[in-house]
């Protein structure tokens, strides 16, 4: 496998993905603002995202892409794993169907669990509506994630990748559809936002149909049977349990930032959001491109006890990450309320919304290198069929995470949250290499430890460059769209430049190593 050549592939449509829900968010900022309906709406929308984390992408993933691609590749091929596909579908659709059915009974209680402070009835019934309209999102998504795994075991990484795209787009049609609809008629932000929700779940139906036209054209014909637990399914079951255990720490560390977060003033859950929005499209882009990519390929090396090639997948997909990902979380602290007001800041989004933004966008985006770590090492575990170890790292984690946020939220507000994911962040990323350096799984090698030294240094002299960049741009962030667009261009230019310039300079980047990932002879 070309590493870069997969990583490219899914780390380009991710990037227009992101990009999109970059729109997306820009323009639902100016529409709706940051007030008591959005966060109602984002906490909606939060939830059976959570949910779809826990059953599907995650624990899933982990568990089905091996135990598939061993049956397709293996001496049953194509019909062993189509039989085996149909079993899990079976069985999979109707226990995701139980719990939506589940959930939207009990919404309310869940609500209510989430906000544990007085709130207005007619604030409360808004979010249970809005949750109940896109809880069912989980389905038709973890549909999409099937057929996506099935997709990844061919090395068919472009369908998958694309499929969030399609949420982005029309979502932004709902908005804008919205904003003429509430200048026509006069309607309420309220009543725009219940038709957004209703766009989400649409959404969902036409990414599932996206999917399963790719699941046909690569020959496969996903049917759904009477349920029957085989001794494949109960496999599956049995790996991908403590994933979905290690999942659900990562899952409910989200419900509990939501639920400190619903204890500060009225905006904070959407501060969070469009923080985290800036602080994802790097994520999304290098780490869950790098994660989706390494892990057949691990799996590979793995089973065939090739220890020097799992080392080299391993190392390759660190120094790519960190080579990105430093760079991109300095421009980011250094340039957080530049950006945000770039961005964002616009109709009912003020100024004053911009610079808490900022604040917490800052802080954020301190454990970027350790959240894209986080995704990086997991595969190794998953490779070896371990799926406890993530288990412990993130409970470890989350205990982190809730004791520092009991302890900074009256103090910092909103910022003290973000401060708290920082820190879990990288306890988390710690734990996981320790124990793959204490097994023998892996361990940094130092002329990679040596590069990453070196990419600090290029990113240090990046940092500097942007800081005064940033001082004399600073009349253009708020001004009109070709001015933002304008100090956009400059920013990232200068940064792009000062990095990469650095990095050659002083040997941060490995030239023959990205030759061979590359197919290419080195110069």
């Amino acid at each position: 496998m070309s590493l870069l050549k997969n990583v490219g592939t899914i780390g380009g449509l991710t990037m227009v993905s992101r990009v999109a829900g970059m729109a997306r968010e820009m323009i639902f900022s100016r529409v709706l603002g940051a007030n008591a309906v959005t966060d109602a709406w984002f906490q909606a929308f939060i939830i059976p995202n959570v949910f779809r984390r826990l059953f599907a992408e995650g624990a899933f993933s982990a568990a089905f892409v091996p135990m598939f691609s061993k049956r397709l590749h293996g001496d049953g091929g194509l019909e062993a794993a189509r039989s085996f596909s149909d079993d899990v579908l079976s069985v999979f659709l109707p226990v995701l169907i139980a719990l939506t059915a589940v959930l939207l009974l009990a919404m309310p209680g869940v609500i209510w669990l989430l906000a544990d402070k007085p709130i207005d009835p007619g604030e409360f019934d808004m979010a249970v509506d809005f949750a109940r309209i896109m809880f069912p999102y989980i389905v038709l998504v973890s549909m999409v994630t099937l057929f996506t795994g099935m997709l990844n075991s061919v090395s068919r990484f472009a369908p998958g990748a694309s499929f969030p795209i399609i949420l982005n787009i029309v979502l932004i049609a709902a908005l804008l559809l919205g904003e003429r609809w509430m200048a026509a008629t006069g309607a309420s932000i309220e009543q725009t936002a219940y038709g957004i929700a209703w766009a989400v779940t649409g959404a969902g139906v036409m990414q599932l149909v996206w999917l399963y036209v790719w699941v046909r054209v690569e020959g496969f014909r996903p049917k759904l049977l009477w349920p029957r637990l085989t001794p494949e399914v109960k496999r599956l079951g049995i790996i991908a349990l403590p994933a979905a255990i290690g999942g659900g720490a990562y899952q409910i560390n989200t419900l509990v930032q939501l639920y400190f977060l619903n204890q500060l003033e009225s905006g904070s859950v959407s501060y969070m959001n469009y923080a985290d929005r800036l602080n994802q499209l790097p994520l999304g882009i290098i780490g869950i491109a790098l994660s989706t990519a390494i892990l057949p390929t691990l799996s590979k090396f793995v089973g065939s006890k090739n220890r020097e090639g799992a080392d080299r997948v391993q190392s390759d997909a660190i120094e790519l990450a960190m080579l990105l990902t430093i760079p991109a979380a300095v421009a980011l602290a250094i340039c957080a309320t530049p950006f945000v007001t770039m961005i964002f800041q616009g109709g009912r989004f003020d100024l004053a919304d911009a610079a808490i933004t900022g604040e917490v966008l800052a802080v954020l985006v301190l454990g970027l290198p350790a959240y894209v770590l986080v995704k990086v090492l997991v595969p190794n575990f998953y490779a070896r069929a371990d799926t406890r170890t993530p288990v412990y790292a993130a409970f470890i984690s989350l205990a982190v995470f809730v004791a520092f946020n009991i302890a900074f939220l009256q103090r910092f507000g909103v910022v003290g949250v973000a401060y708290a994911s920082v820190i879990g962040a990288w306890i988390n990323t710690g734990f996981l290499y320790i124990v793959l350096m204490r097994r023998g799984y892996y361990r940094l090698p130092g002329a990679l430890v040596l590069r990453i030294a070196r990419q600090l240094v290029a990113a240090a002299a990046m940092g500097a460059a942007l800081w005064f960049a940033r001082d004399l741009l600073t009349g253009y962030f708020a001004a009109g769209l070709f001015a933002r667009l304008f100090a956009l261009a400059v920013l990232v230019a200068c940064a792009a430049i000062v990095y990469f310039g650095v990095a050659f300079a002083v040997g941060a980047i490995d030239r023959q190593r990205i030759a061979i990932l590359t197919k290419k002879k080195a110069p």
